[in-house]
């Protein structure tokens, strides 16, 4: 039965229904106690970006996974935010997320002693040495992000690129090509946390 006929059948059994909720008697001479219409809040669910937007160019190669814990989870979070916050697309934040998975598998390091890389350190194991910030810097997610971003924006044709030419380009890495595993996983982390 339609919304109409249904509709019209309440109003002549002398009952309103206004917006699809039932709001009680209408008849003026009803002396019915009548039930209050309360706004009906619904939950809606903003929309995930756009995996076509996410990983225009296909992936590349076999993908890796890693389960995230909550200090993780909350790193990406971070990520997400300072790549808001810089004014940049959903792209830029899968292209930091998977350099993140790549250097530090979304973990804020700091020195490993004998571990360390050089004087690599956080989310993107910036170097203090090679101009990157302080120690204290580097290991704050939204400067080590706002970092990696700015790096990343004066890469010309960045978006276009494929990710793992992108993100080699900014962290100059001994393993150029390591960044493309994680592409995937960072794409669906962002689709999961961008609009969260």
């Amino acid at each position: 039965m339609n919304t109409i006929i249904r509709k019209s059948m309440l109003s002549v059994a002398g009952l309103a229904f206004a917006g699809g909720v039932f709001a009680g008697p209408i008849a003026a001479h009803d002396t019915t106690p009548t039930m209050d219409a309360k706004p009906v809040a619904v939950a809606v669910q903003a929309d995930k970006p756009d995996m076509g937007k996410l990983i225009p160019h296909g992936t590349q190669g076999a993908q890796s996974h890693i389960d995230l814990n909550d200090e993780q989870t909350a790193n990406v979070k971070a990520i997400i935010a300072a790549t808001k916050k810089a004014g940049l697309p959903e792209r830029a934040a899968v292209i930091s997320i998977a350099t993140s998975l790549q250097e530090s598998k979304l973990e804020n390091l700091g020195h490993l002693g004998d571990m360390n890389d050089h004087d690599s350190l956080g989310l993107f194991q910036q170097r203090p040495s090679s101009g990157w910030g302080t120690p204290e810097q580097i290991t704050d997610p939204e400067y080590s992000t706002t970092a990696f971003l700015k790096g990343l924006k004066q890469v010309d044709g960045w978006q276009d690129m494929a990710l793992t030419d992108a993100a080699q380009t900014v962290q100059v890495s001994a393993y150029p090509d390591a960044y493309a595993q994680w592409e995937q996983q960072a794409a669906d982390l962002v689709a999961q946390h961008w609009n969260s």
